[in-house]
């Protein structure tokens, strides 16, 4: 079955902010996707009648098996392609979020096996996000928000939101990478800034940033 790149854009909303908030409501898939509220509920029940999603009142959207199946293809070519371009390409962590978000509905199956192997079949793309696997398997990491820490924890960073890219060209420019080692020092009390150890260097994280940070404790 074809489907337009518009049903794939919302299946692919929905499974990512399951994911990450927990639930798929009508108002953050609108905010998520620029649209209003109306067009989402118009949507949603084509989708339902296509049987990919579900849809109870005040219980939010979830993908029904088919629609999962579809939105974690999506997601896979996403994420392939971020990593594609970065390393074939030469482009910045911070620029491939939007010309993934263009190729991602258009490459073949045979595009996307080639570039997998090409890139060693990697399992995280550069914001350290999972790939989901050619089967659909997606690898669970426990992770919590920087701005969670506590003082003098350390934890690895596993995963930088996306979502901004000037956020990330910040990001960057303090060491918050993927598999950057950090130590939280101290924290400035009512919302102030937090004092980290990125490596080497203690650098003042503000709050806002510390939440699109994601990191895994150590042992």
């Amino acid at each position: 079955m074809k489907l337009s790149h518009q049903v794939e854009d919302y299946l692919k909303t929905i499974y990512l902010l399951q994911q990450r908030a927990g639930e798929a409501s009508t108002n953050a898939i609108a905010e998520t996707l620029s649209v209003k509220p109306a067009s989402v509920t118009g949507m949603v029940k084509k989708l339902a009648e296509m049987k990919l999603v579900r849809h109870a009142p005040y219980q939010g959207v979830t993908l029904t098996a088919a629609g999962a199946k579809i939105a974690l293809e999506v997601v896979r070519h996403h994420r392939l392609i971020e990593l594609f371009l970065i390393e074939t390409l030469g482009y910045t962590w911070d620029e491939v979020h939007q010309e993934a978000d263009r190729l991602e509905h258009v490459i073949s199956e045979d595009f996307e096996d080639r570039v997998a192997r090409r890139l060693g079949d990697p399992a995280i793309d550069p914001h350290g996000d999972p790939i989901p696997a050619k089967d659909g398997s997606v690898a669970a990491v426990e992770q919590q928000s920087l701005v969670e820490l506590e003082t003098g924890q350390s934890a690895m960073v596993v995963r930088v939101s996306d979502a901004d890219p000037e956020a990330l060209r910040y990001a960057a420019g303090l060491g918050l990478r993927p598999q950057a080692r950090v130590t939280l020092v101290d924290a400035e009390p009512f919302g102030g800034s937090l004092r980290v150890r990125v490596e080497n260097a203690v650098r003042s994280v503000g709050r806002d940033l510390a939440r699109q940070v994601y990191v895994a404790l150590e042992s």
